[in-house]
C-alpha cells in the first residue's frame, strides 16, 4: 500500500443523525469543532440533518406531505380514468 496518500486530517470523526440522535464512526476530512464522547473515546462530531438510518426511503416510512390539496385535486380530476 502507498504511504502518505490520505491527507493529514483524516481521522476518525462520529457522524450524528440530529433527527433520531443515532450516531456512528468513520474516517473523514470534514472541519468540525464540537467533540461528543462515542464507545468511550472521544471524537471530533459532524452533525447530520438525515442519514439512513433516519431516511424514508432505507426506513420504509414514507410521508406525504400535502399541504396544498394537490393530491386530493390530482384525484378529483384524474381519478376517474383509473384502469
Amino acid at each position: 500500500m502507498k504511504k502518505d496518500i490520505h491527507p493529514s486530517n483524516y481521522r476518525p470523526v462520529v457522524f450524528k443523525d440530529m433527527s433520531n440522535g443515532d450516531m456512528f464512526l468513520s474516517r473523514s476530512t470534514c472541519k468540525t469543532t464540537e467533540t461528543v464522547e462515542f464507545e468511550g473515546e472521544t471524537y471530533p462530531v459532524f452533525k447530520l440533518e438525515i442519514s439512513s438510518t433516519s431516511h424514508p426511503f432505507y426506513t420504509g416510512k414514507s410521508k406525504l406531505v400535502d399541504t396544498a390539496g394537490r393530491v386530493d385535486k390530482f384525484m378529483s380530476r384524474y381519478g376517474k380514468y383509473k384502469k
